[in-house]
């Protein structure tokens, strides 16, 4: 008997991942999350919504939610999606912004963020399937694990005094003050699937009208890791899980709800930064290498402030930039780096793991990060550093300045980055004009403008050195 897969408007035809063979859904029969998708999706192109439909999809069981909604899809990574969903609701604000969770992403891991999201009334729905388990990972305890339930971690029950009660997340929710909608409901048969149908709708009004936050938990069968066939499976939720997890709305101020104004525009960066007047623009510029640079050293030599001299500088030049800090706990005295990309075109990752210019102000960070030069790459090193107690790639031009030392005999201990500064333009390795490189300097003291002629002096300074005693 062939098999009559029954199409959505709104959801792909098939489920296709992969090149394999096309079949209607990866979901256990029983399941509630293939039903939920419907009643989104149906909602979606019922209100005329589709279009502007954007939803983030989780990690679980629903990871794969981008080969069923025929909407605009954006993966999170664990527990993140209300953040994601945060940035495309202020980044989008004709966006009909969706979140799709379980209990693990959102309850365990993700629980701060839905929580702040909510706290901030932002302008998203959540649509939150508990299950009561960890269903993707083989079952194990969830945050919203029935008491004396047994699952792969909680063989014996979930005990209270070992792993606490069930997490009530609507309950919770409904406390704040921003949310303007928050219900619970069941998948678990024909009357209560057309509850959260109402539900669904109401949730995506509610984003259409630009009213704000609204919360959906629907209570879900789980055959598979609950040990059940389908309808034992659907009673456990109707006859247990609402016993803990008692339906209906918690918050419903739609009614007084006003539509949202859009954020206020915010001050330019020219008025943040005063010394910051450049309007260049980054431009593409398919001739200009992309150089990639690793600054290290301890926490409170500079490093992160030549960081960004260097992006600044190129950001001059009309190059496209990016920095990326890296620090540890210690505001001084522990480890510090970033990550700096100069190119001529959009950055792909701001992250640097094969640098073409590496700068290290000490031993620890010669010896950790000199193996990772590109080949062909110049790797610079304070004087104090023992060349010999890392190994760089062949081909690795090594140079050793004496940044440290020619900072104290310039009166300014503290200026050993500028040293540094100075010395990548005498070795010419920034790909960037030399005037770029002061005025990103001199820019960075807008708040002590006494301190740029010495500056200035101290990287010229550093670039006669160069001149004079390397080839």
């Amino acid at each position: 008997m062939a098999t009559k897969i029954l199409k959505t408007v709104g959801m792909y035809d098939t489920f296709d991942r992969m090149g394999r063979p096309a079949r209607a859904s990866h979901y256990c029969a029983g399941c509630g999350h293939g039903i939920l998708h419907k009643l989104i999706t149906e909602a979606l192109v019922d209100l005329g919504l589709q279009d502007r439909a954007v939803m983030v999809n989780p990690i679980g069981c629903a990871v794969f939610g981008y080969y069923y909604w025929d909407v605009g899809n954006i993966g999170a990574a664990h527990g993140r999606a209300p953040a994601i969903a945060t940035a495309v609701s202020r980044c989008r604000p004709d966006a009909i912004t969706l979140a799709y969770q379980g209990d693990g992403d959102l309850g365990a891991i993700g629980f701060n963020n839905t929580f702040q999201a909510a706290s901030r009334g932002e302008r998203m729905a959540t649509f939150f399937v508990n299950n009561a388990i960890y269903g993707m990972t083989g079952g194990q305890m969830a945050p919203t694990s029935l008491l004396s339930q047994k699952t792969a971690t909680s063989p014996f029950g979930r005990d209270p005094l070992n792993e606490g009660y069930p997490l009530h997340v609507c309950e919770v929710l409904s406390q704040l003050k921003a949310p303007v909608y928050v219900a619970r409901c069941s998948l678990a048969d024909t009357k209560r699937i057309m509850q959260s149908r109402a539900a669904v709708r109401k949730a995506l009004e509610i984003q259409r009208d630009n009213k704000g936050y609204a919360f959906v938990e629907f209570l879900s069968p789980c055959p598979t890791n609950f040990g059940m066939d389908s309808l034992a499976s659907a009673a456990f939720v109707a006859n247990e899980m609402e016993k803990e997890f008692p339906l209906g709305v918690f918050r419903d101020a739609v009614a007084e709800a006003a539509p949202r104004e859009k954020p206020a525009s915010r001050k330019p960066a020219t008025e943040l930064f005063p010394a910051d007047t450049s309007t260049v623009e980054a431009r593409e510029d398919p001739n200009a290498k992309e150089l990639r640079f690793k600054l290290s050293g301890f926490g409170g030599q500079g490093i992160l402030s030549l960081g960004i001299c260097i992006a600044e500088a190129g950001r001059y030049a009309g190059r496209f930039t990016t920095w990326l800090p890296s620090y540890g706990p210690e505001q001084r005295g522990g480890s510090a780096s970033c990550s700096v990309v100069v190119a001529g075109r959009g950055v792909g990752s701001p992250s640097v793991d094969a640098p073409d210019v590496l700068v290290c102000m000490n031993q620890p960070s010669y010896e950790r990060f000199a193996p990772t030069v590109a080949a062909g790459g110049t790797l610079v090193v304070d004087a104090t550093v023992p060349i010999e107690s890392g190994k760089p790639p062949a081909g690795v031009r090594v140079v050793s300045v004496p940044a440290i030392q020619l900072a104290q005999e310039q009166g300014v201990p503290k200026a050993a980055n500028t040293v540094m500064l100075g010395a990548l333009a005498a070795l010419n390795v920034t790909g960037l004009p030399r005037d770029t490189l002061l005025k990103a300097l001199a820019d960075s003291f807008y708040k002590k403008p006494a301190l740029v002629p010495k500056n200035e002096a101290i990287f010229k300074a550093a670039e006669k050195w160069c001149a004079e005693n390397i080839r």
